[in-house]
């Protein structure tokens, strides 16, 4: 327990994990498998039992995030960074709302932007130099699995439907959410949304090598994650690809 307080800005070095390595690799097999696992159990359920788990994953979300900021205080180690601003912490707020009043503008938004977020923090984690024994290593772990689970279940589950219709709506809440990130930046010092610089784990950071910028990663990305996002819903047959996998 020597390490369990410690973040990333306080931890010695030498005691993380390397990207992909057998320690990273447990964690995306356990993901897979906890994501197929939840999405089979949804989609079996009556609405009652969807009901419960909609509202219990987001709990668990909720409660993740309780849990970072509690240790954060105890361990003397909060600061304005920790403010939830970044695009993950935001959608914990979003998920939670979206539980109990969904609507279509928050379905596009967890589809298209929460499952794809995730998924590249847990693809390229910035928590790396944390070792195991440790509350932030945890917790990054398992909110954004979380964050995953509860966009993908109800898609699979067929409860979201994804519209390309929306993209532009869609667009126009991540650019609010960007803008207020930015705000917060400036007036704090901190790189919120990762709208200031890129982290060495991220893929932003080639543009940033490449190009002096790491904002040209999202001019390429993000219309490729949407592209990727959209195309099987294209011809409305009604279910995409991962819903017949899972």
């Amino acid at each position: 327990m020597r390490y369990w307080f410690d973040t990333s800005g306080t931890i010695a070095k030498g005691l993380g994990f390397s990207l992909f390595d057998a320690e990273h690799l447990f964690w995306l097999g356990l993901t897979v498998f906890f994501l197929t696992a939840l999405c089979r159990y949804y989609r079996g359920s009556d609405p009652s039992g969807r009901t419960r788990l909609r509202h219990g994953v987001a709990a668990a979300i909720v409660a993740n995030e309780i849990f970072k900021t509690a240790m954060l205080i105890l361990g003397g180690n909060w600061e304005p960074e920790y403010l939830p601003l970044h695009l993950c912490s935001v959608n914990v707020f979003l998920v939670a709302y979206h539980a109990w009043r969904p609507g279509k503008l928050l379905d596009n938004f967890l589809y298209a932007v929460c499952i794809p977020g995730a998924a590249a923090a847990l693809l390229f984690p910035s928590w790396n130099s944390l070792p195991p024994i440790n509350f932030m290593y945890l917790h990054s772990f398992t909110i954004h699995i979380l964050l995953m689970a509860y966009p993908i279940m109800l898609t699979a589950g067929g409860d979201i439907r994804p519209d390309h219709r929306y993209i532009p709506r869609v667009l126009a809440l991540l650019g609010t959410l960007a803008a207020v990130a930015l705000a917060a930046n400036l007036i704090f010092d901190t790189n919120f949304m990762f709208l200031m610089k890129a982290t060495k784990s991220s893929p932003l950071y080639f543009f940033q090598k490449q190009f002096g910028s790491h904002l040209v990663g999202f001019a390429v990305i993000l219309p490729a994650v949407f592209g990727v996002m959209y195309a099987p819903w294209t011809r409305n047959t009604g279910r995409t690809a991962v819903t017949q996998i899972l």
